[in-house]
């Protein structure tokens, strides 16, 4: 569901707790036994200042038919050439229509080594899929996980 929506609403908190939400584009990847995704992101000042103190997201996808997908989740930057590189072309080479050619940025004309360009690692502990029909219709089941603690 989430790379049929592509864009997420995602929520940062301060050191006060107050939120802050802005839309990104995760990619999400299943490697066989965890499921994580990916951010290409500009490192600003608030998102830096928010995930040092608390390194967390609650990313949410919504469709006009009301399906919806969260994943509540741990996060950590990376700022290696490498990381940056391997994630620039996850979206270069992703599928469509999450797929993208990152370039098309002007803060990352100079590639995924460019001081504006970052990569948000994705490590979900709470997990929330449920159809539009379970709202709209009262048919069909809310799927929940949880990591175990």
């Amino acid at each position: 569901m989430a790379h049929s929506i592509v864009w997420a609403s995602v929520a940062t908190v301060d050191e006060n707790g107050r939120p802050r939400t802005r839309i990104l584009h995760p990619i999400w990847e299943w490697d066989g036994t965890d499921l994580f995704g990916w951010i290409a992101t500009v490192p600003s000042p608030v998102k830096k200042a928010h995930l040092a103190v608390h390194p967390e997201m609650a990313v949410s996808y919504w469709t006009t038919t009301h399906d919806t997908c969260t994943a509540e989740c741990q996060v950590e930057w990376y700022h290696d050439d490498e990381t940056r590189a391997a994630v620039w072309n996850k979206f270069a080479h992703g599928p469509a229509p999450v797929g993208y050619d990152p370039s098309i940025i002007p803060m990352w004309a100079d590639g995924p080594t460019s001081h504006q360009f970052a990569a948000l690692r994705l490590d979900p502990y709470r997990l929330r899929v449920m159809p539009g029909t379970v709202m709209t219709k009262g048919e069909g089941d809310a799927l929940r996980w949880r990591a175990r603690p």
